[in-house]
């Protein structure tokens, strides 16, 4: 089989390898497709202390989400959802698999990144009826179902900012009522000419200062992503300095919260069910590309990286 291994240098490879054999409580999957996701790039630069997701070292493989089948025994041929990907075949304990509820029209949807948006702006964050709610990096795989989600769970505005004029335009069909592009704060000022009642962070950086800016009185805000960090260009990945303007934090008393879904099995469980509660009733799409065979998996990251995808990246292995 194939998989993606960090080589010498740092990048990730394709490398040939043995089919792995399944230990005690384990099963045999093969993949069928699996993302592709920027924060790969503080993992390959050593990691953040505390994280949820370990360092990445030379000759280690890739991991992440993926969706296979299983090969052999009474369940064969059933799909599930584990962390495993970035390979052809994985042996994966049966404690860290997920079956795919067929509650979705396509498997591929399981990949939505929906869970830390809906678990921010409902518990970190959470939306008022008719809030203005300003998202930060809004045509990534979390930000294009972010903005979707605000306006079903309430919010009144909607505003996103992103680096690129044909990603503003698809944010727009989204439902996106305007989109920033840098610099923020004056753009954001007309976006939003009510103020901003809610941000839900991917950036860090200078949107954070421009939506401290634009921020209302008792504003809320889910820290959820660093990207301005992550993929600076010469920066390392693995920090996300910015310098705020504290006094405004405290004038507005403004609320911050780190967030992340992580582990927490309540907030998936209602996300699954919402999300296809709102597909099946067409109340909202799944930004994604398809990226056809391993081999493409090393450029397709590169691209994430360099901002050339809109909505989530999903290799296909055929």
């Amino acid at each position: 089989m194939r998989e993606i291994r960090v080589a010498p240098t740092g990048e990730p490879a394709v490398v040939r390898a043995g089919l792995p054999e399944p230990g005690p409580g384990e099963v045999l999957v093969r993949n069928r497709w699996f993302t592709v996701f920027a924060a790969l790039r503080t993992l390959l630069a050593g990691g953040v202390p505390g994280a949820p997701l370990p360092a990445l070292r030379p000759g280690d493989t890739l991991f992440g989400p993926a969706i296979g089948e299983i090969v052999g025994g009474p369940d064969a041929g059933a799909l599930v959802r584990h962390m495993r990907g970035w390979r052809e075949y994985a042996a994966v304990p049966v404690s860290e698999i997920d079956p795919v509820s067929p509650a979705l029209p396509d498997p591929v949807a399981h990949f939505a990144q929906g869970t830390t948006a809906y678990g921010a702006l409902t518990r970190a964050a959470p939306i008022r009826p008719g809030d203005t709610v300003f998202v930060s990096g809004g045509a990534g795989s979390v930000g294009t179902m972010a903005g979707q989600i605000a306006r079903l769970l309430g919010a009144g505005r909607v505003v996103g900012s992103t680096g690129s004029a044909w990603k503003a335009e698809r944010m727009r069909e989204l439902g996106y009522d305007a989109v920033v592009t840098r610099p923020l704060d004056e753009q954001l000022a007309k976006a939003a000419p009510d103020g901003v009642d809610v941000l839900f962070d991917n950036v860090g950086g200078g949107d954070l200062r421009a939506a401290i800016a634009a921020a209302n009185r008792s504003a809320r805000f889910a820290l959820v992503g660093a990207l301005s960090g992550q993929l600076a260009q010469h920066g390392s990945g693995t920090t996300g300095p910015v310098e705020i303007d504290s006094y405004q934090v405290i004038l507005k008393q403004i609320t911050m919260t780190g967030y992340s879904a992580g582990g927490d099995a309540e907030v998936r469980a209602e996300w699954d069910a919402r999300f296809a509660e709102w597909l099946s009733a067409g109340r909202i799409e799944f930004p994604h590309v398809l990226v056809d065979g391993i081999e493409q998996a090393p450029q397709a990251l590169r691209d994430v990286w360099a901002g050339r995808h809109f909505g989530t990246v999903v290799v296909t292995l055929t």
